[in-house]
């Protein structure tokens, strides 16, 4: 399901206390987005490169991007988190997949309000999703939900339009981030589908490495037409044997999501797949990157999940073998072209 936007014309949604706990580049995006609206508090762990912030106006990972003045800077966690804590309060978790965990484990025992978290991923190991975790370390008691779409960092920096879907399981929470966040150039949608938004906004990433290989290979604009439609039936086929409902990969979580990130020149994964295909090592590609490339990971988590499951996911298991297994992404290429479509699941 999905609900339209809480739109009121005419009315401004009262003035929220909001705190984004990462500094990252899409933790500071938010961030910035928000502030001109909302009392907004951006954490970073890092105390020197917080005061740094501060002091230049200007987050590294977001050269170019005046910080809002009204945006607060702290490297303070329990008072990151007090300043958002109550019913009017928005707790946002900008932090990468790997590192939900630990943060969770520093909020127990907090008091929370609402609780809303920006990562896309399987964690490695347990390949439990967002709101798995999040269930397993603070239990049910914190209304909370993922926030998700097609989204750079660098445009919402620059305050150009994007759409973002807010899902969770309680509609009350669904309204009060529509609430918050929709408006300016921010349009928020909401839906109840909290498993077929995460799954949507995870596998994208290993798609978008796959489609990155194939340009990088100069294989033309059908093959990235394929790849891209092949692997929205993947995404599809594993999100609704975990749960999801079909439409929700038609979606701004699904379609969408695949969709810019499997094009856009911004996109850290596609980029992954470009030196893939120009023959670099992995290692050599992530710290070129200097950002989290959230696909890598996945791949391998996927590939375990869908194997467990019994889903066919063709694309994945070929992005996983060139990742981990030392395959050539020629031999990639070659493998996904020779299988005999009459086989395949829609």
């Amino acid at each position: 399901m999905q609900v339209s936007p809480e739109v009121i014309p005419d009315s401004i949604p009262a003035a929220r206390k909001i705190t984004l706990l990462g500094a990252g580049a899409w933790g500071t995006a938010v961030a910035m987005a928000l502030a001109g609206r909302h009392d907004v508090l951006l954490w970073g762990r890092n105390g020197d490169a917080m005061a740094a912030m501060a002091a230049s106006g200007e987050n590294s990972y977001l050269p170019g991007f005046p910080l809002p003045p009204q945006l607060r800077i702290s490297a303070d966690f329990d008072a990151a988190v007090a300043h958002a804590s109550g019913e009017q309060g928005l707790l946002i978790a900008a932090c990468p997949v790997a590192g939900l965990r630990p943060m969770l484990h520093q909020l127990k025992d907090k008091a929370i309000g609402n609780l809303v978290w920006l990562c896309k991923g399987f964690e490695g190991g347990t390949g439990m999703l967002p709101h798995q975790i999040v269930q397993e370390v603070l239990g049910d008691t914190i209304p909370g939900g993922a926030l998700s779409g097609p989204s750079f960092a660098q445009e919402v920096a620059r305050g150009l339009p994007c759409a973002l879907t807010i899902a969770s399981h309680n509609a009350a929470l669904r309204g009060a981030v529509v609430s918050a966040l929709h408006g300016g150039t921010i349009r928020v949608y909401a839906s109840d589908d909290l498993v077929g938004v995460e799954v949507g906004g995870a596998v994208k990433n290993v798609l978008a490495i796959a489609t990155g290989v194939a340009d990088g290979l100069g294989l033309g604009l059908n093959a990235r037409a394929a790849l891209i439609t092949r692997g929205l039936a993947e995404i599809t086929r594993l999100g609704t044997a975990l749960g999801g409902q079909t439409e929700t990969f038609m979606g701004l979580t699904g379609m969408g999501d695949l969709i810019l990130t499997c094009t856009g020149d911004l996109s850290r994964n596609r980029r992954v797949g470009l030196g893939l295909a120009q023959g670099k090592a992995l290692d050599t590609i992530v710290a070129e990157l200097g950002h989290v490339a959230e696909g890598v990971p996945c791949a391998k988590a996927v590939r375990e999940l869908a194997r467990r499951m019994g889903v066919d996911m063709p694309i994945t298991n070929a992005v996983a073998g060139v990742l981990f297994d030392g395959d050539l992404p020629h031999v990639m290429v070659q493998q996904l072209l020779s299988r005999d479509p009459r086989a395949e699941a829609a």
